[in-house]
């Protein structure tokens, strides 16, 4: 009842604790995923060689990396390049893709760019814009950080062999995720 003065006899008996609640199901949603592109044909002309051969090694590294990651979301997590003191592909992308939708670029459309659902392969999104492939970079960005915060919150068994429990230092990790 939450009064002060309230007594299990005010409840109408003596209230049981439950010995477990068991596993909790929560909803994650399902990442995104980049598919290979060109970007030599459409951007050749317009770029310098290096950098379309960079652009194409990060998008390819970013395509390898959301493949191992989408099955990982529900085991558990290893350690990222970004936790060994590197960069992520999507770090190292994200500022050359700003580039393409700076103000007046006309590199802003010439690309198309396609991102397949996790859970249903065959739904694909393909959009010409250079503003769709950052913000679903952000997103898959968001997604992963999110996904390896509610790992480091899963329960596990505890030393004393009782209730599982999440340590203080998950939890620290978990919102130094963010």
């Amino acid at each position: 009842m939450g009064c002060l003065v309230s007594t299990p006899k005010d409840t109408g008996g003596i209230r049981r604790r439950p010995r477990s609640l068991g596993e909790i199901a929560v909803f994650v949603p399902g990442l995104r995923i980049p598919k290979p592109i060109d970007f030599s044909q459409p951007l050749g002309d317009n770029l310098s060689k290096n950098l379309v051969e960079r652009l194409s090694a990060l998008r390819t590294r970013i395509v390898v990396m959301a493949g191992q990651e989408a099955p990982a979301t529900t085991k558990a997590r290893r350690k990222t390049t970004t936790q060994h003191g590197g960069s992520s592909p999507l770090e190292d992308y994200l500022p050359i893709l700003l580039g393409l939708v700076k103000e007046g670029s006309l590199l802003q459309h010439k690309l198309q760019f396609v991102w397949v659902n996790q859970e249903d392969e065959a739904e694909e999104t393909t959009l010409s814009n250079a503003w769709y492939e950052v913000l679903s970079v952000l997103h898959l960005m968001a997604l992963l950080s999110f996904s390896q915060a509610n790992l480091l919150l899963l329960p596990k068994t505890s030393a004393d062999g009782y209730q599982p429990k999440v340590s203080e230092e998950s939890r620290r990790t978990a919102v130094d995720v963010f």
